[in-house]
C-alpha cells in the first residue's frame, strides 16, 4: 500500500497507577516501535500515584497493534490505562487555543484548604479561564512534627483571557482578607520568567521595625514620632513634612545610639532565605527607603546588598544629631525615580524589575515596577497593589517568582 494513502489517527492515552521508575520509557519504548508522532504530553506525581497522558497521531494500520502491546504492558506493570480517539477537527480546535494569553495565579497561605482552593476556582472559572495545570512549590507538610515556617503554595496555570480583569483581582483581594491567603496574578510572559532587579523598602519589610521610632524611643519623644510615622504611612500627611518634623525630634541623640539599635535590627521572617537565594541567581538587590542610610549600609553589608538610597541624618561635631538631614529626602516619588534609574544603569525592562514595600509612601515604587507586592502592608497600599503578601514571611516573595522549595536548601541554598 502506498504510504502516502495511509490514514493517521490522533489517540489519547491515559495511565494512572503506583509510580515506579522506568514506567514512561516502557510506554514510549513501544511507541517508539511503530515510530508514532507525540503531539502532546504531561505527567503528574500525587503521593507517588502517577497520572501521565500522552496524545500520539499514528497510522491507522498500526494503531490497533499499539493499543494491545500497551494494554499488555499496563497489566505488567499493575497499572490503569485508557484510550480515547481525537478528530482532526478536535485537535486542531485545540491547536488554535495556543494563541490565548496564559496567566499564572499563586495561592499562598500558612495551610491551603479544600474550601480556600474552592473559592480561588470559583473566581477562576467565573472569569472564562481554563486551567492547564496546578503545581505545587511548598515542599511537603509533615504531620508529626510541628514547624512554626510551615507554609503551603500552589500555582495555577491558567489560559485565556479574563472576562475582567480589574473584577477578577477585586475578588481575589477579598478572598485574601476573609480567607487568610496571598495571591499573585501575573501574565505568564518571558518578562516574568527573567525577573532581574529587586527593590525593598527597609523599615517593617526588611525589618520588623520602624529605625526612627527606635531612635525617638532613645531620645525620649517615642510617642510623638510615632504618631506622625503612623500617619505618614497610612498616607494621611504629607511624608517630607513628616520627615523633617520627626527628624527635628531627634536633636541631642548620642551617635552610638545607632551602632547599638543597627546590631539589633530585628530582621524579618523569610529575609535570610530570601536574600541567600537572589544572590546566588543573580538579582540586583536594592534598598529604597524613607529611613536612614546607616541602617541601610549595615543591612548590605550583611546581605552584599547592590544599592542603598535613604536618608541621611546630620551629625555635629559634638557626635550628636543636630534634628536635620543633608541631602535629598527619600519619599514616594524619589524611591519610584531611582527604581527606574537603577534599571537604566543595570540595562534592565522596568518589566523585569519587582519592588517590595509597606506603607503609603512604597506605591509609587510598587506601581512602576513590573511585579509590586505590598508586604504586610497598610489598608491602603494593599487596596492599590496588585500582589500581597500577609500570611508568611518575606520569602513568601520566592514563590512568586515561580520557585520551589524542592529547589532550596532549609537556607535557601539552591539544590
Amino acid at each position: 500500500m502506498n504510504k502516502e494513502n495511509i490514514k493517521e489517527e490522533q489517540i489519547l492515552i491515559r495511565l494512572t497507577g503506583q509510580d515506579r521508575p522506568g514506567l514512561t520509557a516502557s510506554v514510549m519504548g513501544i511507541l517508539a516501535q511503530y515510530d508514532a508522532q507525540i503531539l502532546d504530553i504531561g505527567q503528574a506525581d500525587i503521593h507517588s500515584t502517577l497520572s501521565l497522558g500522552i496524545l500520539i497521531r499514528i497510522d491507522e494500520l498500526h494503531s490497533g497493534q499499539v493499543m494491545k502491546e500497551l494494554l499488555f504492558k499496563a497489566s505488567e506493570l499493575n497499572v490503569n490505562i485508557g484510550f480515547a480517539p481525537v478528530t482532526d477537527d478536535e485537535y486542531e480546535d485545540w491547536v488554535g487555543r495556543q494563541g490565548k494569553n496564559r496567566y499564572i495565579l499563586t495561592v499562598i497561605g500558612r495551610t491551603l484548604s479544600a474550601g480556600q482552593i474552592a473559592a480561588v476556582s470559583k473566581v477562576i472559572a467565573s472569569q472564562g479561564l481554563n486551567i492547564d495545570s496546578i503545581l505545587r512549590l511548598t515542599g511537603r507538610k509533615s504531620i508529626k512534627k510541628h514547624s512554626a515556617s510551615v507554609r503551603a503554595c500552589i500555582e495555577f496555570s491558567l489560559r485565556g483571557t479574563p472576562y475582567d480583569h480589574s473584577q477578577m483581582q477585586s475578588e481575589l483581594m477579598l478572598l485574601a482578607s476573609q480567607m487568610q491567603i496571598d495571591f499573585s496574578l501575573q501574565k505568564d510572559d518571558m518578562y516574568r520568567r527573567m525577573r532581574r532587579l529587586i527593590c525593598f523598602d527597609m523599615d517593617s519589610t526588611l525589618i520588623q521595625t520602624e529605625c526612627i521610632d527606635e531612635l525617638a524611643v532613645r531620645a525620649g519623644v517615642g510617642d510623638q514620632v510615632k504618631a506622625i510615622t503612623e500617619r505618614a504611612m497610612r498616607g494621611e500627611i504629607d511624608f517630607k513634612e513628616s520627615f523633617k518634623e520627626r527628624v527635628a525630634l531627634l536633636k541631642g541623640l548620642d551617635v552610638s545610639v545607632m551602632q547599638d539599635i543597627a546590631e539589633n535590627l530585628p530582621v524579618t521572617e523569610g529575609a535570610d532565605r530570601l536574600m541567600s537565594v537572589l544572590k546566588r541567581c543573580g538579582y540586583k538587590i536594592a534598598i529604597l527607603s524613607g529611613g536612614f542610610t546607616y541602617f541601610g549600609e549595615h543591612l548590605r553589608k550583611r546581605y552584599g546588598i547592590d544599592y542603598v538610597y535613604a536618608n541621611e541624618l546630620e551629625i555635629g561635631e559634638d557626635g550628636k544629631l543636630t534634628g536635620r538631614y543633608v541631602g535629598e529626602i527619600v519619599d514616594g516619588h524619589r524611591k519610584a525615580e531611582l527604581l527606574k534609574l537603577i534599571a537604566q544603569v543595570e540595562k534592565v525592562n522596568l518589566a523585569q524589575t519587582i519592588a517590595v514595600g509597606d506603607g503609603a509612601n512604597d506605591l509609587p515604587m510598587l506601581s512602576e515596577a513590573g511585579l509590586g507586592i505590598a508586604f504586610h502592608a497598610k489598608p491602603r497600599v494593599v487596596a492599590n497593589a496588585e500582589q500581597s503578601i500577609n500570611t508568611i514571611g518575606l520569602d513568601g516573595v520566592l514563590y512568586f517568582l515561580g520557585f520551589k522549595d524542592s529547589y532550596l536548601g532549609e537556607q535557601g541554598r539552591l539544590q
